[in-house]
């Protein structure tokens, strides 16, 4: 599975440069991840676990307010560790903000038995400058064990 991740990455890229306008870059920060936990005959609890993550993106210029943005990043909360592929739908709504929607792969690596899941994806993200980004995103499991996770940090276009 990461090899068709990576791959497709790749592929991506170089097709990028037949594009009119790609910008290339990397991304970082926090990542809050909620768990629902079962607690007997008291219903659910839910549980927040604190990590980071950090990766690479593709913006591909449709026009000059669309764009799609596939990235790749990895993500690690203790002693779970998983790689997460979104593949955003990005809108510039106003000056400097854009909005981004999108399915995420993701591959989890030791946690679930099941370790491939789909997700989605809602990010919003502040372009400070030209180069520097402020972004947070919301993932939404579809399945019970799938965990939903807030993501804040900062991209930087190379």
């Amino acid at each position: 599975m990461k090899q068709i991740l990576y791959y497709s990455f790749i592929l991506l890229s170089f097709h990028s440069y037949a594009q009119s306008e790609v910008d290339f870059g990397i991304k970082g920060g926090l990542n809050f991840t909620f768990f629902q936990v079962e607690e007997s005959n008291f219903g659910s609890n839910t549980e927040t676990e604190t990590g980071f993550y950090g990766g690479v993106f593709v913006d591909f210029t449709i026009d000059e307010s669309l764009s799609l943005q596939p990235e790749l990043l990895y993500i690690g909360l203790n002693d779970f560790k998983f790689i997460n592929a979104p593949i955003y739908a990005k809108y510039e709504v106003a000056r400097n903000f854009d909005v981004m929607v999108g399915p995420s792969l993701n591959y989890f690596f030791d946690f679930f038995s099941n370790k491939f899941k789909v997700r989605a994806d809602i990010s919003a993200a502040y372009n400070i400058t030209s180069a520097i980004d402020t972004h947070m995103k919301y993932t939404l499991g579809f399945e019970e064990i799938a965990p939903n996770g807030l993501f804040i940090g900062i991209g930087v276009r190379l």
